[in-house]
């Protein structure tokens, strides 16, 4: 997988350096944004090539900050989350990774989420 451009949208420190380090281990560039507006806002300046974002931040919510964001243009993404069920009941045919997971399950996921035509989103 060529190096790509991530937004990682995650608000417990810890566990967004650790995956930041993951990604970078991986040879990807990784912005890390902690609320739903940090997310939105990182996202226009950023210009990612893939989201991974946590569904449910400690200030909004991640599901949220992908709809607006793709609004403006797709971009392909993936949620993490404790919850799978709950994201997929809030938004149907979303692609989840559920917490814990390893670099393997991530890498495949995140191939999964470059590889996936953008869809409509469920308001």
């Amino acid at each position: 997988m060529k190096a790509l451009r991530i937004l990682l949208a995650e608000d417990d420190a810890m566990i967004g350096l650790l995956l930041a380090d993951v990604l970078d281990g991986m040879g990807h560039d990784c912005a890390i944004a902690t609320t739903e507006a940090e997310t939105v806002a990182v996202a226009q300046h950023y210009r990612p090539d893939l989201m991974i974002i946590d569904a449910q931040l400690g200030e909004g919510s991640g599901i949220d900050a992908v709809r607006d964001i793709v609004r403006d243009g797709a971009v392909p993404h993936l949620f993490v989350s404790g919850d799978a069920a709950r994201v997929l009941k809030l938004q149907p045919g979303a692609l989840v990774l559920q917490k814990p997971f390893r670099e393997a399950e991530l890498a495949q996921a995140m191939g999964q989420a470059l590889r996936t035509p953008p869809r409509r989103w469920r308001n």
